[in-house]
């Protein structure tokens, strides 16, 4: 649910009225018994809310958000993760991503829902094209990688991957963690997330960092979210959502 907007219970009311059944996942997030297309989903275009895995839903709530911060989501569209950013805290966000036509969706989102954010065409690996210098008190990085935690739904990608890709996914996350880094104020935190259930994207990429970065400590996700449980932040993919890798860091 847009928070913004309508509370969840109300939401569910909304549903029952229109004959739907849905189960409550938490408490601003609600799973339809029978899928329908976003478009007819009774309140999606007048931005009551979105449609979003509930693997997903963990980011913002994950980075310890408060009103008032400066917020960059460096790999934003669809924009999903983004709204969810401004439904929950009232920040100054930057929405950034190199793809100038999946950014087309975020700035939809954006008007759909009645939030605001600046959108940038940037590469997150090269901010001196982008970055005004000014530092960010939270940097959502939900990196690309071999989206191994989404097969269930797309199962064709176990078909279409290759064993070099992950490798070739790992030294691409790598270099956007550490120019992103270089972003984060002191005592920011970042929080670093894949749709991958592989150890060279997710443990041993952190693992790395920390070794790289003597500033950076990896912080306790209960911490930031205490209903969550992630043991060493890795989500499985199951029935009810997609497979997601989470880890906080702070600038010490």
């Amino acid at each position: 649910m847009n928070r913004r907007r309508i509370a969840r219970d109300d939401y569910q009311r909304l549903l029952t009225e229109r004959g739907l059944d849905a189960v409550a996942i938490d408490d601003a997030a609600l799973m339809l018994a029978a899928p329908l297309p976003s478009g007819l989903v009774p309140g999606f275009p007048d931005g009551l809310v979105s449609v979003q895995d509930a693997g997903a839903q963990l980011a913002a709530p994950l980075l310890d958000l408060a009103d008032g911060q400066h917020v960059l989501d460096a790999c934003a569209a669809p924009g999903g993760k983004s709204t969810h950013v401004l439904e929950l805290a009232r920040v100054d966000l930057t929405a950034l991503d190199r793809d100038a036509d999946r950014l087309e969706r975020v700035r939809a989102n954006l008007e759909r829902l009645g939030l605001v954010a600046r959108v940038v065409h940037g590469d997150a690996a090269d901010p001196a094209s982008w970055w005004d210098r000014r530092p960010y008190d939270r940097i959502l990085a939900d990196v690309p990688c071999s989206a191994s935690g989404v097969a269930r739904r797309h199962p064709d990608i176990k078909w279409l991957r290759r064993a070099e890709d992950v490798g070739q996914f790992a030294r691409r996350q790598g270099a956007l963690l550490d120019a992103l880094w270089q972003l984060l104020d002191r005592d920011g935190k970042l929080l670093y997330v894949t749709c991958s259930v592989f150890h060279e994207e997710n443990h041993l990429q952190v693992e790395q960092f920390l070794q790289r970065h003597q500033d950076a400590r990896r912080l306790n996700l209960a911490a930031a979210d205490k209903d969550t449980q992630l043991p060493a932040g890795q989500l499985l993919p199951d029935r009810q959502h997609d497979g997601f890798f989470y880890a906080l860091l702070q600038k010490t």
